[in-house]
């Protein structure tokens, strides 16, 4: 049985059009294709033709501007998590409180998980040694950013410093990736950000100096 490592493209070695030609109402169906479908089924069941006939375009267009499956899986997903990058980076500008683009970043994935459901099954059914074939995952000015205001965090007393900032990332992100999956799962009806500033207050008392608990800075 063909797995999802493999491609079912008979096109794999011919140079691929770029995607700046294609519509962007067209690459927009593909999108949506691609998170409806692989948020339905098993990765390694899916196939060119369902995406096809989901985005309601021709098999020849995906295989035109992607090549194989896993190209269209991953290059879709890129582009989903972009547009978060953008806004995440947007609203690390601008704000002198470590606190404030801490919750501004937490709201801001919030959202993307209650507006994107399908896109939070398809990102947690990748397996760890497969993420990085999403290229956003090895964006350095994000993930710079980001540990650039942990690590001012720590400078200035406000964030736990006995840790390496991987660590406050990790556990940053992993309340992030835990609290959207299973919201997902549970297909709650109330959206993340209805409980946002509780769940903050335990995002924040976890990675936070004791003496900072109470303090905005």
């Amino acid at each position: 049985m063909k797995t999802f490592n493999q491609s079912d493209s008979p096109t794999q070695t011919r140079s691929l059009a770029p995607l700046s030609d294609m519509r962007p109402a067209t690459l927009d169906k593909i999108e949506q294709a691609v998170r409806k479908v692989f948020a339905g089924f098993d990765a390694n069941e899916v196939t060119m033709a369902q995406i096809a006939k989901s985005a309601n375009v021709s098999l020849q267009t995906l295989y035109k501007y992607f090549g194989d499956k896993q190209t269209l899986f991953y290059t879709i997903m890129d582009i989903v998590l972009g547009r978060l990058a953008a806004r995440i980076m947007d609203h690390l500008q601008g704000i002198d409180s470590v606190q404030d683009r801490l919750r501004k970043t937490l709201w801001v994935c919030f959202d993307f998980v209650d507006s994107h459901p399908d896109a939070v099954m398809v990102l947690s059914s990748v397996s760890a040694s497969r993420i990085r074939n999403i290229a956003i995952y090895e964006n350095k000015e994000l993930i710079g950013a980001f540990l650039a205001v942990l690590e001012d965090g720590q400078n200035r007393g406000v964030l736990n410093d006995t840790v390496p900032l991987h660590i406050l990332f990790d556990v940053f992100m992993g309340f992030i990736s835990r609290l959207g999956l299973m919201h997902t799962i549970r297909q709650t009806e109330t959206p993340l950000n209805a409980e946002f500033d509780a769940l903050f207050v335990i995002l924040w008392r976890a990675i936070s100096k004791p003496e900072a608990l109470n303090k905005k800075i």
